[in-house]
């Protein structure tokens, strides 16, 4: 059973950076995809950026040049580190992994397997 904690969501002024992490357990595919995806009360829940396990890393035009995914395979844990946040980061943030690599993982849908349980990110203009 795949198992995903997320941490290091919070409060934060404009311009500010987080660094988000999400503990993985029990995961054991070779072919994989792991992201980060957020969701604001009333929307949908949004693809961020994602990690394959052929080392493609996409992200949402929103956050490319500000955001950045990363996975330890040693502690097997994924981070993303968010810098010069903006009130439109505001929202849930949940880590999810999916036990295949397919083109949801480039096109960020939320259709993973795993998820997590979400962390709060408020930023206070």
């Amino acid at each position: 059973q795949v198992q995903l904690v997320e941490s290091g969501g919070g409060s934060v002024q404009a311009g500010g950076s987080l660094r988000l992490s999400c503990a993985i357990s029990g995961h054991s595919y070779s072919r994989y995809c792991m992201g980060w995806f957020r969701q604001i009360p009333g929307k949908e829940r949004e693809g961020v950026a994602t990690f394959g396990s052929d080392g493609t890393t996409t992200y949402a035009d929103s956050v490319k040049g500000r955001f950045t995914i990363s996975h330890d395979k040693t502690s097997n844990i994924l981070y993303l580190q968010m810098t010069s946040l903006n009130a439109d980061d505001t929202g849930v943030y949940y880590c999810a992994v999916d036990g295949i690599l397919s083109h949801y993982c480039y096109t960020m849908r939320p259709t993973f397997d795993y998820w997590g349980q979400g962390t709060q990110v408020t930023v206070s203009s």
